[in-house]
């Protein structure tokens, strides 16, 4: 079991990133992962740093802590043969520490480029041509690819680690996790199914599981669930709402029906250990052995410190 600090670079900036992060290494956390946004979600939020800069320097202010992102979409606003290149490069610089999570993408960071967004079937199908070049490069050499969606023109990657990073693959049901087995190295996802973690072992996979568990920390639960509900209330919407629009202003729109009950029940609140915990167990028990605790309340040193306080263990001996 490994437990993992959520960097959310859509509440706050690439500074403090960083700084989150060399706390969270010294909190006892095994890994960071951080949003890789071309928006924030809700305007409230205010940020949005370019996360490979950020992990860059995470890593270079670092030593022991893993690093992975959580996720990337590499198939409409970055092209593959752009995040192979940069894959590599953040394995080489974080002496192996990086982990690959990528996903379909959501149209709120992809659309910017001016090329539109995929049905759902499209995203999915260029994702997997994405991945396919991305190991065709890992393999070093001249390299080329001709795909339904995606081009690569004799191509290659100079530096290239001894070993590849992991790719994780974000999945939500039987096909992504087919893929996730079949293309990646481990699993990604956001939700506490067992049966997602049974279709990527049904497809062959083996590797690490990843799984983001929302909480929010905070003195006392009302603070907690304010705070929760101003800067991420976007993630009541499900997948099918989060995906597709476009700018924060549609999930400004979207989520103004949002009242403190929905924020209880997609969230464990305030500051006793025991709800937080029983989220946590939600998802070891659904067979996520990479956990990654993904704090919306206002205050990310006081979580920082609960966290080192004993959290942390508690929730270690859950797997």
């Amino acid at each position: 079991m490994q437990i993992g600090y959520k960097l959310a670079s859509e509440a706050f900036g690439p500074q403090e990133l960083i700084r989150q992060a060399v706390r969270a290494e010294q909190a006892g956390f095994d890994f960071v992962e951080m949003s890789d946004h071309y928006h924030p979600w809700l305007e409230v939020q205010g940020h949005s740093c370019f996360t490979w800069s950020a992990l860059a320097a995470v890593a270079a202010k670092t030593s022991t802590l893993g690093l992975a992102t959580g996720v990337t979409c590499p198939s409409v606003r970055y092209h593959p043969a752009i995040i192979a290149q940069a894959a590599a490069t953040m394995a080489l610089i974080s002496d192996g520490r990086f982990t690959l999570g990528v996903g379909a993408g959501e149209r709120l960071n992809e659309h910017v480029v001016g090329q539109g967004f995929p049905s759902v079937r499209g995203r999915h199908e260029r994702l997997r041509e994405a991945l396919e070049i991305i190991r065709l490069l890992w393999q070093g050499g001249y390299q080329s690819y001709e795909g339904r969606h995606l081009q690569l023109e004799d191509a290659r990657v100079w530096d290239l680690p001894e070993t590849p990073p992991v790719i994780a693959v974000a999945a939500s049901g039987r096909s992504s996790a087919a893929t996730a087995a079949e293309l990646g190295d481990g699993l990604f996802a956001t939700e506490p199914k067992s049966s997602i973690v049974a279709h990527y072992r049904e497809a062959g996979g083996r590797g690490p599981r990843y799984a983001e568990v929302p909480l929010a920390w905070a003195p006392d639960e009302e603070q907690a669930v304010r705070a929760a509900k101003e800067t991420s209330r976007w993630a009541v919407t499900g997948w099918k709402v989060m995906s597709e629009l476009p700018n924060p202003v549609n999930f400004d729109a979207a989520t103004v029906w949002v009242e403190d009950q929905h924020i209880r029940r997609q969230f464990s609140v305030g500051p006793d250990p025991e709800p937080h915990l029983a989220k946590a167990r939600a998802y070891v028990e659904a067979g996520y052995d990479h956990i990654v605790l993904q704090n919306a309340g206002p205050d990310p040193d006081g979580f920082l410190d609960f966290c080192a306080g004993g959290f942390l263990d508690r929730v270690r001996q859950l797997g």
